[in-house]
């Protein structure tokens, strides 16, 4: 999840939304039928022989938003209770535990209508669970939708909470799911001086790791503060691996509203540091690239408050630039569109915000692009990195 500049400040921005419960979920647009394998694989909150048995008798709290769903579409939440889980706690993470709230806006605790359940954020100022929230739980679950970019701030909410459940010893169940770039592992590795909530660990811009595959390498690199870990259970998916396409059940963001948005996700998301919009304020979010800065072309587009934009980037103003609604599926992180607006941007000086940096999690990116240097030769500066990742993730991987 990210931020881009608006009016001359920074606003967080990205993803999440989409109402809660089985009668409100937003269905995500399916551009392929090949990629409705939710049908085939079952997810960790669908394997509840593992979980259920774990969970009786205690007092559990549990991170999740809309995507905390089974494949009927009951909410985990619901589900737990029928159940007789004695669920005390929702934290909820960027974009609130329905999914509503625009990207970086400000959640506040509450809570849940319909059951009742206090709702803690974790969005904001409380990115951690504190010791007092966390009082009275036994055991702690975590479900999101990840999308397998390092920008994505869920798997940074996982590691604050696995910190706090760490401190706090409280055990942790993660509840997997399918990473619909499962696998693509691409991009500059995130350098330690440019750690934020935007990208808190070592890792490439394409990680290719589940959330449950990811939360053991968190735990085992001893990425939490001063190298603890966590009692860390991981609930499998069943009949996955990583090279099956896979559609989502519900849009994991009202900015990325189908299968292609979030394949073009990671690529087009480093336009958040740049001044062009990736389509915020339309219905093509994440599938078209614009500006009014950009050498005008047959394609254009005006943003226009939406659910999931109350003021997007260039509200009301005609931008130029490519419509990728119909690119054939990425197999890499693509750097192409960027380096084009760059090169057709007016005023170059303008295009970078300080942003890209935290975004890239390199300043070489930035300074290779301005330096005229090809894609391909860009690329072959990664290549040392995502093959040490690549050999370092491997202990940690539980799909093939």
């Amino acid at each position: 999840m990210i931020k881009y500049i608006a009016k001359s400040a920074f606003v967080a921005a990205l993803l999440f939304c989409a109402p809660l419960y089985s009668a409100a979920i937003l269905p995500i647009e399916h551009h392929n039928s090949e990629e409705l394998n939710y049908a085939v694989i079952k997810t960790g909150a669908d394997n509840y022989e593992k979980y259920l048995p774990l969970l009786k008798d205690k007092k559990v709290g549990i991170v999740t938003n809309q995507t905390g769903i089974l494949s009927n579409k009951t909410h985990v939440v619901d589900f737990l209770l029928e159940k007789k889980i004695a669920v005390q706690t929702i934290f909820a993470p960027e974009h609130g535990f329905r999914g509503t709230a625009d990207a970086g806006e400000h959640i506040v605790d509450g809570k849940d209508p319909k059951t009742g359940l206090p709702i803690i954020s974790l969005y904001g100022d409380n990115k951690k669970p504190k010791p007092a929230q966390l009082s009275g739980i036994d055991v702690m679950i975590f479900d999101l939708q990840d999308v397998g970019a390092r920008f994505y701030t869920y798997i940074s909410s996982l590691h604050y909470v696995m910190e706090a459940c760490a401190e706090n010893n409280v055990p942790l169940i993660v509840f997997d799911r399918p990473n619909p770039n499962g696998s693509i592992v691409d991009g500059p590795l995130l350098e330690k001086e440019f750690t934020s909530f935007v990208g808190m660990h070592p890792i490439p811009l394409l990680h290719g790791m589940t959330i449950g595959e990811y939360a053991q390498m968190v735990n085992g690199e001893k990425w939490l503060k001063d190298g603890a870990q966590c009692k860390l259970t991981v609930i499998p998916c069943v009949d996955y691996n990583r090279t099956m396409p896979y559609s989502l059940l519900v849009k994991p963001s009202p900015n990325l509203p189908n299968d292609q948005s979030i394949n073009l996700y990671a690529s087009l998301c480093l336009f958040e540091g740049t001044n062009v919009s990736m389509g915020r304020g339309t219905e093509k979010q994440f599938q078209i690239y614009g500006s009014p800065y950009l050498s005008k072309t047959n394609f254009s587009f005006t943003p226009k408050p939406n659910f999931g934009a109350k003021d997007p980037l260039y509200n009301g103003k005609e931008c130029f630039g490519e419509d990728l609604t119909a690119y054939p599926k990425l197999k890499q992180l693509e750097l192409k569109w960027l380096i084009k607006a760059y090169q057709n941007t007016s005023d170059k000086t303008k295009f970078f915000n300080a942003f890209f940096t935290k975004l890239a999690g390199t300043k070489k990116l930035q300074q290779q692009i301005e330096s005229g240097v090809p894609e391909a030769q860009i690329r072959k500066t990664w290549q040392k990195d995502l093959e040490a990742f690549k050999k370092m993730r491997t202990k940690y991987l539980i799909y093939k």
